[in-house]
């Protein structure tokens, strides 16, 4: 029997496992300044795209209030919200390439300066990835194009 073939299958389907793992699930992005002033302007990034926020969870705000009842005692954040919108037309094509892609919408970005870097705000969002169909990978892709250019031009990281 020739196993030639299946040890190139093993290695191709191997490196393709790799190459996924490569990419971290969360693409994370950091510029010095105030949190007021980056949210701003990444709000204003989001609503430049024609995008509404649809709400803001304060993040931060309640880890700081229900930290005492759980028991921690580490502060975490100085300050930490998540902002959350979707695009019509993007999402639109996501969930036209497969309806189950729902589960990808809304979008959410958030942003948090850690209590030990008072100068440093951080950007955060979830990676979209390379999963199902064509159709879907192009789609996914076309959300992570959005959201990293939000981030980019909210950071001033053009």
């Amino acid at each position: 029997m020739n196993v030639a073939p299946l040890r190139l299958a093993i290695a191709a389907l191997a490196l393709a496992a790799g190459t996924a793992l490569a990419q971290a699930p969360l693409a994370k992005y950091s510029a010095s300044g105030e949190f007021d002033a980056v949210k701003e302007d990444l709000l204003l990034a989001i609503q430049g795209r024609g995008l509404v926020v649809d709400h803001t969870s304060y993040i931060g705000n309640m880890l700081e209030r229900t930290g005492k009842d759980v028991g921690a005692a580490k502060r975490v954040y100085l300050k930490a919200e998540a902002v959350q919108f979707c695009s019509a037309i993007v999402s639109r094509r996501t969930m036209e390439a497969d309806p189950a892609n729902i589960a990808y919408c809304p979008y959410v970005i958030a942003l948090y300066v850690l209590a030990q870097e008072p100068g440093t705000v951080y950007a955060v969002y979830r990676r979209m990835g390379a999963t199902g169909e064509e159709a879907t990978r192009a789609a996914l892709r076309a959300v992570d194009e959005l959201l990293d250019g939000i981030v980019r031009e909210g950071l001033n990281l053009k």
